[in-house]
């Protein structure tokens, strides 16, 4: 595998990336990238497309960047596309360790405390962290359950999430 360096524009996002990029996203990953510069190279096709990277690529034009580094994947056509979800998928398959995810941003944030948001975390990742491990800790269910909706006539409606509902008794 060979690291290039080449201008920004020689690469281009891949208009059939389905893996979507929120700004708060962006912003995070703008942020890692003042404060870290590029620590990984993107991957690209033979014809320049990111393969994996385009939020990296989104954000490295939104700073203004000139440069890139990246790495050319030799693979194309389905097995390029399969792999750029692969890429996507098994990040979001992986989980956090609630508890050591809490110790290592309380010392970042003990040492310095925008260490804690160029990695990408708010105050109000940090204050529901806090509430997923205290209900962890307590032995609590801390996902939601699901609702058998055939219990209800679906005639009111939840203001906060459109859930429609009714006081029937199931």
């Amino acid at each position: 595998m060979k690291v290039e360096t080449v201008d920004i524009e020689s690469v281009s996002l891949d208009p059939a990336n389905v893996r979507l990029h929120a700004s708060h996203n962006i912003d995070a990953i703008k942020s890692s990238l003042r404060r870290f510069g590029q620590q990984k190279p993107i991957v690209v096709d033979s014809r320049g497309v990111v393969r994996a990277g385009n939020g990296t690529l989104e954000a490295a034009i939104a700073l203004g960047w000139k440069k890139i580094s990246i790495v050319r994947s030799k693979l194309d056509g389905a097995d390029a596309v399969a792999y750029a979800l692969a890429d996507n998928r098994t990040s979001e398959l992986s989980a956090w360790d609630h508890e050591g995810l809490a110790r290592t941003l309380a010392s970042l944030r003990e040492q310095d405390i925008t260490l804690v948001a160029d990695a990408g975390f708010t105050e109000s990742d940090l204050r529901a962290l806090a509430r997923q491990f205290d209900a962890e800790e307590n032995g609590e269910q801390s996902n939601a359950t699901e609702i058998n909706v055939d219990a209800f006539d679906l005639k009111c409606k939840c203001p906060r999430c459109g859930f429609e509902f009714n006081n029937k008794k199931a």
